[in-house]
């Protein structure tokens, strides 16, 4: 008989993960007209450099490396990935209302465009500076969201954006917390 192997497997169950996000509820999605600018605008939040895109793959990243020997850090990880995947998919029907086009392509102001791509993300080698840059994240998101908002004059569009920044808040209070355990 042929020598019997022990399998690697996986030891982290990610059954029970839920999206991790303030107790918060959105307000509707909706706007006060159709708007190329600001689907414009949101396009670079849905998927730019600093985007809902970005953030997904990076925590899905960190979160696969981790998994193995981190467990409730892959988790807690994976769990805000899952909030950023909503973010993602109110940005996109907030996009398409306003008239614009879903396509992975954030425009610019100037007329550029650039498709999403995975250069924009920072993937270091150890879990201090994995964190650290999803904090630095964060906080570059938050950032834009308000520099967008103060550039929308829709309220209903912007009670959306103020409502995401919520969870983006949420996300460094938890990961900064994370960081000082480590």
């Amino acid at each position: 008989m042929g020598e019997s192997r022990n399998p690697i497997t996986a030891s982290c169950s990610f059954m029970s993960v839920k999206p991790i996000m303030a107790d918060l509820p959105y307000p509707p999605l909706q706007v006060r007209e159709k708007n190329q600018a600001y689907a414009n605008l949101l396009s670079i939040d849905y998927c730019g450099s600093v985007s809902e895109m970005s953030a997904i793959t990076q925590y899905i990243n960190n979160e696969n490396r981790l998994s193995y020997e981190r467990c409730p850090i892959a988790k807690t990880l994976l769990g805000i990935a899952m909030a950023e995947m909503m973010h993602l998919q109110k940005l996109g029907e907030l996009i398409c209302l306003l008239g614009g086009n879903v396509d992975f392509t954030a425009k610019y102001q100037n007329g550029g465009r650039r498709m999403w791509t995975p250069e924009y993300l920072t993937i270091p080698e150890n879990i201090q500076k994995m964190i650290m840059a999803d904090i630095g994240a964060e906080k570059d998101a938050v950032r834009q969201y308000q520099m967008h908002m103060d550039m929308i004059k829709d309220e209903c569009i912007n009670a959306v954006l103020a409502r995401i920044i919520k969870d983006e808040e949420y996300h460094i209070m938890l990961l900064q917390w994370m960081l000082k355990e480590l």
